[in-house]
């Protein structure tokens, strides 16, 4: 029997993995945040990035993509995932709403705040700020950041935080172009 496998980071433009389709979904009661530090991709451990989690919210929802990934693959699939996903994530049984009527369960890697690189919340311009000055061995933590609204503009998914975040960092660089 096939899983599903629930991406709303990096996962949306760069899953890395063997799957049968892939389908834009939607997860209630969760809301996407920079509050996960990166010591091991976007970031180092002396200046950790920050990446995006998921952190409960009642009426909040995301959205990602959905990957459906076969029986003989998944357990291979799994720990790729649980390498790629290692600094804090776990996986989460959710429920996947494709549309009104149609919803599977799928699993998700969500970082707990309980997490040993959870940074947490701060003001939107610390995050940028913070963002702006890390780099790591998988690319400057900009990057992250712009591939992920682009993904989110891509699915026509509307998420205020990761968007203010995005115009703080690109007005910063059009400063310093000029």
């Amino acid at each position: 029997m096939s899983s599903w496998i629930f991406g709303y980071g990096s996962l949306i433009w760069r899953p890395d993995f063997p799957f049968e389709r892939s389908r834009p979904a939607r997860i209630r009661g969760w809301q996407r945040r920079f509050w996960q530090g990166s010591h091991d991709h976007r970031g180092i451990p002396e200046a950790p990035g920050r990446v995006v989690t998921l952190v409960p919210q009642d009426n909040a929802y995301c959205d990602g993509m959905a990957y459906q990934v076969a029986a003989e693959v998944i357990a291979e699939v799994f720990e790729t995932l649980d390498y790629r996903e290692k600094n804090g994530y776990e996986r989460f049984e959710v429920d996947l709403h494709f549309a009104p009527a149609d919803r599977q369960a799928g699993l998700v890697y969500i970082a707990p705040q309980d997490n040993h690189a959870y940074l947490g919340d701060a003001p939107t311009v610390e995050i940028a700020e913070q963002i702006l000055s890390s780099e790591g061995p998988s690319g400057h933590n900009v990057d992250y950041l712009l591939a992920l609204a682009d993904a989110l503009r891509e699915l026509n998914a509307d998420d205020p935080h990761v968007f203010e975040l995005e115009e703080h960092v690109r007005n910063h660089q059009s400063r310093r172009s000029t």
